[in-house]
């Protein structure tokens, strides 16, 4: 298959040895790439049982056929490895530039294994691979080592992680382009774990085009159509301008999800954020859109300037912690990437403390006011927690565990993960992709049931009419060929909002297929475009199967299934009996068993072979 490079770089840290890792050509045809090649190898090199911790786990870092072309919506990359939340496979991806580098360094990804003596950094440099000591970088933030690497290596991007990987807290993320996260499933303590502190890529190689001609027409219509009137509004407000829409909704996740509305909402909205403390916009590779924030700001006698707060990360730091603070929420951001720590993690872990904090589990420490809403108490908890200094140990152990020890009932996670900043109360079928999805609460592969309210959603997948959001009539069915379809996407490592946006007003799958095209050479149907999101999503499914996962395990808090008590969504819930009528349907779609996957299902997208 043209576009890709056919091998990983394999990288042995306790031998201290790099070789090749080539890829089967038919993994290419069943999986594409990123996430799902990404899957497969995992499932041929771990065995089940892995500490994730441990020197057996592995890491990837991968690209797809996409990556390297400067495709508007293609400059995002996907790391993957057994997750100490989970404990089981999971990925995150990030956008940047990093992924571009990678896409042009002659691999399609990285493996990484066992565990290093002393802290080390990974050099590539085109199709070279070096390691180097990393002993002078250690307990440096990740802004500091990208500086100093990029410095030394001109033209590199840089992955690396921060104290908060170093010391293997369970919600730290790997951080590149100064801002951009890897985040959710704990990679960072992952990367930590087998002391990799970070990773510089310079690519040299061209790409290898089926049809360059026929791409850079593509290419253009692509940007063309990204830069219409919903999309410039993107641009100029990004993922914060969702946060109004969602209070008035009734879902802006708010005081640890026992309310959907905020008072505060206007005064941390994407457009107060804009007018206020907005400097400049960023993008990622090749993308006209430029959707990323830059800020200037101050709050306690400390300034940011740099990578502004993304929607969910203005909500976690936010409405769901009572927080109004924009500058504060800023500050907060810019600590968690300088340290390495998963944003929405860290909110959700300090609404749970104040929580535990108002119900008399917790007393404030000293020093800090865990009363709600405290801006200075909850931009001193993320350096705490980085260092682990005192409280901030306590509650780096994760929210599952704190749960456990203070005996309460109200921690918001599911298979140890941490909840995103969207409400399923509101949104019935993003309830079911919560509950069922073998990486824990995910709201990048999640049904949003709003993106289906529109009539001009995505026909030729069988969806042109309006479903309403609080309807469970057909959301199985709904969901299941959602996630199906971000999973593709996240084969592809495309952006999901350059692909299907949020109102459901744009579906550029059929223009994503000619890229594809005219850069494989394959050609890739509707049918066939899900079956690859399929795969890739059942391998997670199979690999969790293999830890002992079972169907029983898929389940909401009891607060997500109790009923909203006002605002645009009052009165709604997801009680267990309607959750449990949607799951018995939605693993019939799947093919799900509780066992695991039905021979049947696997024989269907030739994965057979795959009966782990």
């Amino acid at each position: 298959m043209n576009g890709v490079a056919g091998k990983y770089l394999d990288v042995d840290l306790t031998n201290e040895k790099i070789t090749d890792y080539d890829i089967p050509g038919n993994w290419y045809d069943l999986f594409l790439g990123g996430r799902g090649i990404a899957a497969r190898i995992l499932a041929e090199e771990l065995q089940g049982g892995e500490d994730p911790l441990g020197p057996e786990n592995l890491l990837l870092f991968s690209v797809g056929p996409l990556q390297g072309t400067n495709l508007g919506g293609a400059g995002r990359h996907c790391v993957s490895a057994k997750s100490p939340k989970t404990n089981s496979v999971s990925d995150s991806y990030a956008g940047g530039f990093f992924a571009h580098e990678l896409a042009l360094s002659g691999y399609d990804g990285i493996i990484v294994r066992g565990k290093a003596e002393k802290p080390v950094y990974l050099a590539l440099n085109g199709s070279s691979g070096e390691l180097k000591s990393a002993e002078d970088l250690w307990g440096k933030t990740t802004y500091e080592v990208e500086s100093l690497l990029r410095e030394k290596y001109e033209g590199s991007k840089v992955s690396s992680i921060g104290p908060g990987g170093e010391n293997q807290i369970l919600f730290s993320c790997i951080i590149n382009d100064l801002g951009r996260a890897a985040g959710r499933p704990g990679f960072g303590a992952v990367m930590g774990s087998k002391k990799l502190k970070a990773i510089a890529v310079r690519g040299n190689n061209n790409k290898d085009y089926y049809d360059r001609e026929k791409f850079s027409e593509v290419r253009k219509n692509f940007a063309r159509e990204l830069m219409d009137e919903e999309g410039q509004g993107f641009g100029k407000y990004g993922t914060p301008g969702g946060v109004l829409g969602l209070n008035e909704t009734g879902i802006l996740p708010t005081e640890n999800f026992r309310r959907g509305e905020f008072e505060g909402a206007e005064r941390i909205s994407g457009e107060t954020l804009y007018e206020e403390l907005i400097t400049e916009r960023d993008t990622c590779a090749g993308c006209p859109v430029r959707c990323k924030r830059v800020v200037n700001a101050e709050f306690s006698g400390e300034k940011v300037s740099g990578a502004g707060p993304e929607y969910e990360t203005i909500a976690a730091l936010g409405s769901l912690v009572l927080n109004d603070d924009l500058s504060a929420i800023s500050l907060a951001n810019k600590k968690c990437n300088e340290y390495g720590l998963d944003t929405i993690s860290v909110g959700v872990t300090i609404a749970y403390a104040m929580e535990a904090h108002e119900k008399g589990y917790l007393d404030s420490p000293e020093g800090l006011d865990l009363t709600w809403g405290n801006p200075d108490t909850i931009v001193k908890l993320v350096d705490k927690i980085a260092k682990r200094e005192g409280f901030g140990d306590f509650l780096a152990r994760g929210i599952e565990s704190l749960e456990k020890e203070l005996e309460t009932n109200f921690a918001q996670q599911i298979k140890g993960q941490e909840i995103p900043m969207h409400d399923p109360r509101g949104k019935k079928g993003f309830g079911l992709s919560y509950a069922t999805s073998p990486r824990g609460a995910t709201h990048v592969e999640g049904m949003h049931d709003t993106v289906f309210e529109s009539n001009e959603t995505a026909s030729e997948l069988g969806f042109g009419d309006k479903y309403d959001r609080l309807a469970l009539e057909d959301k199985a069915e709904l969901a299941k060929v959602y996630e199906d379809l971000m999973s593709f996407t996240n084969s592809a490592i495309m952006c999901r909002f350059t692909t299907f946006n949020r109102a459901g007003t744009r579906y550029n799958y059929p223009e994503l297929r000619e890229a594809l095209n005219a850069v494989t050479g394959k050609n890739i149907g509707p049918e066939e475009m899900l079956d690859i999101g399929e795969r890739g999503l059942l391998l997670l499914k199979l690999l969790a199967f293999r830890e002992g996962y079972q169907i029983e395990d898929d389940d909401l808090t009891d607060r997500l299934k109790s009923r909203l008590p006002a605002g645009g969504s009052k009165g709604e819930g997801l009680p267990q009996d309607d959750l449990n009528a949607i799951k018995e349907e939605y693993y019939k779609l799947r093919g799900l068993k509780e066992e695991g996957v039905s021979k049947e299902k696997l024989q269907r997208l030739g994965m057979d072979d795959l009966e782990l």
